[in-house]
């Protein structure tokens, strides 16, 4: 038996994983996928990689800043860029950003961070859990994982759960009446709304890269207005040291991927972002030698709930994070983690936490 089980292993989930085994607990973590990282995802591809989930970090406030020279003193992160652009549909111009920043990126893919993350925690993969309720006696979580060859068990036991993954997916767990959670509860979680996003992976001729740096501006990340059908795009093999063949990251604005949620073929929706990057920047780009589509069901959250964490009135200690909780994204799903980590240990011995600025040096050894 487990004393936390940990359902997702993204920033969140990871976080509060981490924090806990510091601290001594026994943790799993069940993660439905075979990686870690949620979203700060990355996908490998022939003699490379690119980063179809999170674009980079900022470290624009004092938790990401320690993220940051963390994995920076291991190697895992670098600056990519001090300067983003924004596409101004009325003229075709590129305007630089006006406040200038570090933009950092990890070479070896984004979800890197979510390796480091992921240090020495014991991880069950390809773990989808179907259903989850207390024993007879009240005492523990029963936690039942779909059955796959991957998995020598199906079933783990926890004193305490931690539900780190998108609202709507924890909603799917917490509906069943023998969870015992509260409708006031499910009415808070229901509350939560994300955005679509489709994400276009393209790989381009090695001839392609003498072109690339005949731009004017050179730019590596352009965002793109909130009514246009493309969000944002990276010329993401500016991240990898010796790249052999230009390869861009597209991601549509979320009405677009609106129109897709349930399409079966995303050839079409990638099609038409690859013409309107071509249409608005490189004319080139509707024409690669490859192309990967990948669709972001909840991408962002766009109405996220107002507390760090959402405590369930189940009957025993149930609590949910991630950047639905608080919001802000990368940071907010960190901070999440944390509190939930906080509010587990207190169901259980109430052990000091260590500060945060030495949680970080604590995953590295």
């Amino acid at each position: 038996m487990f004393d936390v089980a940990v359902i997702g292993a993204g920033m969140a989930g990871l976080t509060c994983a981490q924090q806990l085994q510091q601290l001594g607990y026994q943790v799993v973590v069940l993660e439905k996928s075979r990686g870690v990282g949620g979203r700060v995802a990355t996908r490998r591809l022939p003699e490379t990689r690119a980063d179809h989930g999170a674009r980079f970090l900022k470290p624009n406030t004092d938790l990401l800043h320690q993220l940051v020279m963390v994995l920076s003193s291991h190697h895992i992160v670098q600056p990519w860029t001090d300067r983003l652009y924004q596409f101004n549909p009325d003229n075709g111009e590129l305007v630089a950003d006006a406040n200038w920043c570090p933009y950092y990126i990890a070479p070896e893919g984004m979800n890197a961070v979510g390796k480091f993350l992921g240090t020495g925690l014991n991880i069950c993969f390809s773990g989808r859990v179907e259903k989850i309720y207390p024993d007879r006696n009240n005492l523990i979580w029963q936690i039942t994982l779909e059955a796959t060859s991957e998995l020598e068990s199906t079933e783990v036991v926890a004193r305490t759960l931690v539900m780190a993954i998108p609202a709507p997916q924890a909603l799917t767990l917490l509906e069943p009446e023998a969870t015992g959670v509260s409708s006031a509860v499910l009415d808070k979680v229901r509350s939560v709304e994300f955005d679509p996003c489709i994400a276009v992976m393209a790989g381009y001729p090695a001839a392609r890269q003498k072109d690339l740096a005949q731009q004017n501006p050179v730019w590596r990340g352009l965002f793109f207005p909130p009514n246009d059908p493309l969000a944002w795009i990276a010329w993401d093999s500016s991240k990898r040291k010796g790249a052999k063949q230009p390869v861009f990251v597209l991601h549509s604005s979320a009405e677009f991927a609106e129109n897709y949620l349930e399409a079966t073929d995303l050839q079409p929706a990638g099609d038409r972002i690859l013409d309107r990057a071509a249409e608005c920047t490189i004319p080139w780009l509707n024409a690669p030698e490859w192309v990967q589509i990948h669709r972001w069901r909840y991408a962002f959250c766009r109405r996220p709930l107002p507390e760090e964490i959402l405590i369930a009135d189940s009957p025993l200690p149930l609590v949910c994070a991630g950047d639905w909780c608080g919001g802000n994204q990368i940071e907010g799903a960190l901070r999440s983690g944390f509190e939930a980590a906080r509010w587990i240990n207190g169901q259980l011995q109430e052990l000091p936490l260590p500060p945060l600025a030495s949680f970080w040096h604590r995953i590295a050894g």
